[in-house]
């Protein structure tokens, strides 16, 4: 089976396995899902979406959250970790998509890739989304498993596990793709404990099953 094949056949599988699988950050509103990425680096998603509630209840809106106090964000943004420096890059995005883009968040990755605090992950999931472009979000449960399930071999650096994967997967897969990646690496192929290979609906096609 060629990499072009087997990455069909996972994709297949894995819609069956989590067929109304999306994102894991509740937002209503493109700039909320800026926000909610940022504060999910190194934090869970579940903690990020009660967090954020207080954040938008105080600050509804582009404009008022660009004018906010940056220790007022990072007092309430603090449990999320990191704080100061996410508070600052959040700041500073707001800002930048107050005064540049009308309090809009631009629909160009290259465009998203200049707001503060912004990397090819979060401008990946703001376009596939919600833009509906084409998208391959490399975070760290997309990064594990197509090591392990042999899509890219030892390839650890998100943005060439990005190339990589844009060479493989069909463009209006991508996001949905990246996003059963994170369920299936929550639920299953997990990185804390060992992976339970023995209920996994890639078992057979995956080149580490049985072996991490």
């Amino acid at each position: 089976m060629t990499k072009e094949e087997l990455a069909l056949e996972v994709i297949d599988r894995l819609k069956k396995e989590y067929p109304d699988a999306g994102c894991t950050l509740d937002y209503n509103q493109a700039w909320k899902l800026l926000v909610s990425v940022r504060l999910a680096a190194q934090c869970t998603d579940a903690r990020v979406n009660v967090v954020v509630k207080g954040l938008f209840e105080k600050y509804p809106n582009v404009a008022a959250l660009a004018d906010a106090p940056v220790e007022d964000i990072e007092a309430i943004v603090k449990p999320c970790g990191l704080g100061h420096s996410k508070a600052r890059d959040i700041s500073a995005c707001m800002k930048m998509l107050r005064d540049e883009y009308g309090g809009h968040v631009p629909d160009d990755f290259n465009a998203l890739l200049k707001l503060p605090g912004v990397g090819r992950k979060s401008a990946n999931l703001i376009m596939g989304d919600v833009f509906g472009k084409p998208a391959i979000v490399t975070d760290t449960h997309c990064i594990r498993l197509v090591n392990r399930i042999g899509l890219v071999e030892g390839i650890k650096d998100p943005k060439r596990v990005e190339m990589a994967l844009w060479k493989l997967i069909p463009p209006e897969e991508g996001s949905d793709f990246c996003h059963r990646l994170v369920y299936h690496g929550r639920e299953v192929c997990t990185a804390r404990t060992k992976p339970y290979c023995d209920k996994c609906c890639l078992q057979d096609i995956c080149a580490k099953a049985g072996v991490e």
